[in-house]
């Protein structure tokens, strides 16, 4: 282990982690840093909270600020991609903390956002370009940016892009970059296709990992409540009662049921707010800042903020609902215990999802400790009843006109003339 002053960075680096109060690497940093610095393409495993944007934002800062020259217009240097606005967002607050007494310019592109003042801002150029794959495709279409002269990339979240159907736009965007090029690659989870992902980008990959994949944070104590989906909201209501001015971070499985619990909390007087995917991105942003500001200490969120967060002041997150793919329980509850502090983390389980944390508990290899009733027996989820077709009711004609199987359609018998 080393500190930061021990790496021969840049001295406004330097200066930068010393003004954040940044003395002692985490782990992935202690491994990933001095690799990429060295030029190395790196394939980095390990959960969310540990300190990754850090891992790859220091090397790709420090060689950036070694080439001297600004920007072409519509040029980036450097290129970090990644699945959701909320991410893209904060890798870009984590950046300009670092850079804020330098030239270099970061650069967000993000879906919800004015497309226009995306692309004037990217018109002069920026040493740094954080953004989603969709919209950064809408730009390279509309010719408002040339990725000739990235000479860096970086895929934060790359198992979530996977979930997501980036892959394609990936191999949109692959082709338009600079080469040769860094690659660094960080994800929580190595499924296969990660690892077909990193064979097709990356060039003889030092592989740094920290923790198995699906292992949380070791300060998070973990707790299961096992009730019946009408008995949640009470559960839920009698422990953020238990700690009124905390942070905690609400999970839910859809966009309606988050919105309809946010206004159920509100209405009982508890300080919340929601983000979804039907909320604009100004409304998610503001949510987030008064959250990070503790104006807000209840946050209803869906798994479009699993890794999008991250406010080292949570100090519970609860899964109100669990959710259906495993490593989303992994990155949900690592929104607590970020920055060494330690978190706890509580999910309710109805018998509807008592498969689902089976599977939890088989990815994390663990049994999450029961706060409250018995595991009851499984049962299906219930399904959804289909709507109605449009076609027109009522008693079926005696003479459809369809023909008869294996025949042909039946001809009336043709009246009589009358004499």
């Amino acid at each position: 282990m080393f500190d930061f002053d021990m790496l021969g960075l840049a001295p406004a680096l330097n200066d930068a982690l010393k003004r954040a109060n940044f003395t002692q690497p985490t782990p992935i940093q202690n491994q990933a840093i001095p690799l990429a610095l060295n030029g190395h393409d790196i394939l980095g495993l390990a959960q969310t909270g540990t300190g990754k944007t850090l891992a790859f934002g220091l090397p790709l800062i420090d060689h950036l600020l070694a080439q001297p020259g600004k920007p072409a217009p519509k040029t980036a240097k450097s290129l970090i991609l990644a699945p959701t606005r909320e991410l893209v967002n904060q890798i870009a607050d984590s950046l300009r903390g670092l850079t804020k007494k330098t030239k270099l310019r970061v650069a967000t592109v993000v879906g919800g956002q004015s497309i226009n003042k995306q692309i004037m801002f990217l018109a002069r150029g920026t040493d740094i370009l954080v953004a989603t794959p969709g919209r950064l495709i809408d730009l390279m279409d509309r010719g408002a940016v040339d990725l000739g002269a990235v000479k860096h990339l970086v895929l934060d979240e790359a198992d979530q892009m996977l979930d997501m159907g980036f892959i394609h736009a990936l191999r949109r965007i692959a082709p338009e970059l600079g080469t040769p090029r860094q690659t660094m690659l960080f994800s929580a989870t190595m499924p296969k296709q990660m690892e077909e992902l990193s064979r097709a980008y990356l060039t003889n990959p030092q592989r740094v990992q920290v923790s198995p994949p699906g292992k949380a944070a070791d300060k998070i104590t973990q707790s299961i409540h096992f009730v019946e989906k009408p008995a949640k909201p009470a559960k839920l209501r009698e422990i953020l009662s238990a700690d009124m001015e905390a942070l905690t971070l609400v999970f839910s499985r859809t966009k309606h049921g988050a919105e309809k619990l946010m206004k159920g909390l509100v209405a009982d007087g508890f300080n919340a707010a929601s983000i979804h995917g039907n909320k604009s991105q100004g409304q998610r942003d503001r949510a987030i800042k008064a959250f990070r500001a503790g104006e807000i200490n209840v946050l209803v969120a869906t798994d479009v903020a699993a890794r999008g967060i991250d406010i080292p002041g949570v100090a519970y997150v609860i899964n109100y609902d669990l959710p259906e793919v495993p490593d989303n329980y992994v990155h949900r509850i690592g929104r607590t215990a970020r920055a060494g502090r330690e978190g706890e983390a509580i999910a309710f389980c109805s018998a509807e999802e008592v498969d689902l944390l089976i599977q939890i508990q088989k990815l994390m290899k663990i049994e999450i400790p029961v706060a409250s009733g018995e595991m009851p027996e499984a049962v299906s989820p219930k399904k959804t009843p289909r709507r109605p077709s449009n076609r027109r009711r009522g008693p079926k004609p005696q003479h459809s006109g369809a023909p008869k199987p294996g025949g042909q359609k039946r001809r009336r018998p043709r009246r009589a003339k009358a004499a």
